[in-house]
């Protein structure tokens, strides 16, 4: 609980009650406001409320408000938001207290909201967060002591009606722990469940929405759960704060179990086995939110509160990244000769951070051109030191060279991921005596693989103890190529997300693939969390003979727009760039003027699913102004009608920054369409805009 604390400076309130006697209490924080009182805790902003039957801790939620909208909902729950098979539905010693967590490093300024209770000889934690103006509530939830007995049973086939319909069951002899439930009136529910993928060196396609109406007792996949009710036109979301469906610990065969409008969400990424006397145990958490119907709307409602995961800092998160691993050196060539004269290039086409991969420590991985292993890595005590012989001054020249660009030097990292972690420690102690030495903060982690609560719970403690060591200044790029990982909702408020490889060494390079994975991502995760890649196109052309999507097809400024809207990683070496490649570092220089302007909208994505022959872009809205950044793929239409988030009728202008388009003044049509032009096939226009 220490570490969840972190940085809390205003005094906390704690009051513990018996069965019989619920105290009144009360905190507020601007907006923000949490209170007990009778038999009622109500947990609320400008923007939503919910209120919960106290039931000595084991929360019963009762009412649920969309305070922006006008729209309440009285709930007809009969049984506690968290059910566990076997456990007891009334709570005892429970307790509340509340702290005001100012703006930090770590945190966005929010109120936080902490119950504890007891159900029998297991103990529960719920840490409720609200923040000012944001129509959501989050809650991260701890278990301790010992469950009655096993929570978790699999099935041969989740989708077989009785198994459906054994998941169905209340706690009393249920087979799956239910963490959030929402029993609410009317049948006319349209929903869109959405999982995702990571593993992208697998799948290509890192997003699956499922359209429905809910019916019948039915189970849906996804991290991401929207439910809007057409006779009031308005709706709320859950989002399950987990690795992705397919690779969650103990899971149940899906994460939303849904009947007409019953919404429960399923799977705690915990068993009872995993639950310990000692400590706690963390489960995934969950958020609840509510919107005004509409597809906009649901939108703007999820990405305000993914916007207070993190503090996005212009001087620690944002990046134009340079590694050189994307064009299959390995690390042959990896040494202080070659990290600086990188670093002379990097600077030409305004870079701002240079990353040396696999191949700067002097232990030897799987991943080396000469032959290595990431097993019994601490047999080495030096294996995650510079390598005397490729770098005999250490990393101290190439850091300080870097400091005279104007570039930052990062690293990549490989915690020692056998017994479960058992050496996370020394990993930790390892990236922190890197940082302390020379400054370095931002690290890859890769090749992390957790398929149990243990190996989790150790990866989490490592990141924490690098993140208080550093004074949250760390970033961590976790990369979600491949293995058992945190996807895209986990683990998020330690740095950003490495996406995927791609290659022209293999062909698999698509820049329009690229594209497509970021704005279909994009709909669902802000895509400045994320880095995307752009590749040297002039290298193996002849891999992509007589294809039309080839990235040598492309110009090199639009390869760079194309990752743009997220964190841009130049995939390559620069010494194996033509000059040709190098007057793209004015469009890289232009670009970070607005990078981080850009990034604190809400960015969504318009236009049509890239395929290589689209209209399609990105718009990021900032209340009166923003941006736009729209791409004519290769097709023959100079012009086309894009809707927006503009309301109709609103006049607009646009200013173009980078690319080829025109200045103009428009006014919004229908779904706020405003037609856009550019003159040429494979070009892009970065706009800025204002409503007038």
């Amino acid at each position: 609980m220490k570490k969840q604390l972190l940085g809390v400076t205003l005094f906390s309130l704690f009051l513990t009650a018996p069965a019989f006697a619920v105290q009144p209490y009360k905190k507020v924080a601007g907006d923000c406001k949490v209170e007990l009182k009778q038999d009622t805790l109500t947990i609320e902003n400008s923007l939503i409320k919910r209120s919960w039957l106290w039931n000595n801790g084991n929360l019963i939620t009762c009412k649920l408000e969309d305070k922006g909208n006008g729209q309440a909902w009285q709930l007809r729950n009969s049984q506690p938001d968290l059910s566990l098979p076997g456990e007891k539905k009334e709570g005892s010693d429970a307790s509340i207290r509340a702290e005001e967590v100012p703006a930090s490093l770590q945190y966005v300024h929010h109120l936080r909201a902490t119950v504890e209770y007891k159900a029998g000889n297991l103990q529960v934690r719920k840490i409720f967060k609200v923040y000012p103006g944001c129509p959501a509530i989050a809650c991260e939830l701890y278990l301790k002591g010992q469950a009655s007995q096993k929570w978790v049973k699999t099935f041969d086939n989740p989708a077989d009606l009785q198994n459906i319909e054994k998941l169905t069951q209340n706690s009393q002899g249920g087979n799956v722990p239910v963490m959030e439930q929402l029993m609410l009136e009317g049948k006319h529910w349209q929903l869109e469940a959405v999982e995702f993928f990571d593993v992208t060196d697998r799948f290509n396609t890192l997003v699956r929405p499922v359209h429905a109406l809910s019916y019948r007792d039915c189970l849906y996949r996804g991290n991401l759960l929207f439910a809007e009710n057409t006779e009031k036109e308005a709706g709320f979301f859950m989002l399950k704060e987990a690795p992705t469906s397919n690779v969650q610990l103990y899971y149940p065969g899906g994460d939303y179990l849904v009947s007409e409008g019953t919404f429960r969400m399923v799977g705690l990424g915990v068993d009872s086995a995993d639950i310990k006397t000692g400590g706690w145990t963390k489960a995934y958490s969950y958020v609840t939110g509510t919107y005004r119907s509409g597809e906009k709307q649901k939108r703007m409602a999820l990405r305000n509160y993914q916007m207070r995961i993190r503090p996005f800092l212009e001087d620690r998160d944002e990046m134009v990244m340079l590694n050189t691993w994307g064009d299959r050196g390995q690390d042959t060539r990896v040494n202080e000769a070659f990290c600086l004269k990188e670093l002379e290039l990097a600077a030409r086409l305004g870079v701002t951070h240079f990353q040396i991969d696999d191949g700067w420590q002097a232990g030897r991985s799987a991943n080396s051109a000469y032959g290595g292993s990431f097993k019994n890595i601490w047999d080495n005590p030096d294996y995650w030191t510079p390598d005397p012989g490729r770098f005999p001054n250490g990393l101290a020249p190439i850091v300080k060279r870097g400091k005279e660009l104007g570039i930052e030097v990062c690293l990549w990292f490989n915690p020692s991921i056998q017994h479960d972690y058992a050496d996370w420690q020394k990993d930790a102690d390892a990236l922190i005596a890197l940082y302390e030495k020379y400054g370095i903060r931002t690290f890859k982690i890769d090749g992390t693989f957790f398929d149990n609560k243990l190996a989790e719970s150790r990866l989490r403690s490592l990141y924490d103890r690098v993140m208080e060591a550093t004074g949250w200044k760390a970033v961590l790029n976790l990369d979600a190529t491949a293995g058992r990982r945190g996807g895209y909702f986990f683990f998020n408020e330690y740095g950003n997300i490495f996406l995927e490889n791609r290659y022209t060494d293999w062909g698999n390079y698509y820049p329009y693939w690229s594209l497509r994975n970021l704005w279909m991502l994009s709909r669902y995760v802000a895509p400045q969390s994320l880095q995307i890649e752009f590749l040297n196109k002039w290298r193996n052309k002849e891999k992509y003979a007589g294809d039309k999507f080839a990235p040598s097809t492309y110009s090199f400024d639009y390869l760079f727009a194309i990752t743009m809207a997220a964190q841009p990683l130049a995939w390559f070496e620069a010494s194996n760039l033509p000059d040709e490649a190098f007057p793209t570092g004015e469009v890289v220089k232009k670009y970070k003027t607005v990078q981080h302007d850009f990034h604190t909208g809400y960015v969504f994505p318009v236009g049509d699913e890239p395929s290589g022959k689209s209209w399609c872009g990105f718009q990021s809205v900032k209340d009166k102004k923003g941006y736009f950044l729209l791409f004519r793929e290769s097709n023959k239409e100079e012009a086309f009608d894009m809707d927006t988030f503009f309301e109709p009728g609103e006049q607009v202008e646009f200013t173009p920054l980078l690319g080829t388009g025109k200045a103009f003044r428009s006014i919004a049509g229908k779904d706020g369409r405003i037609r856009f032009s550019l003159s040429e096939p494979n070009s892009y226009v970065l706009y800025s805009y204002r409503v007038l």
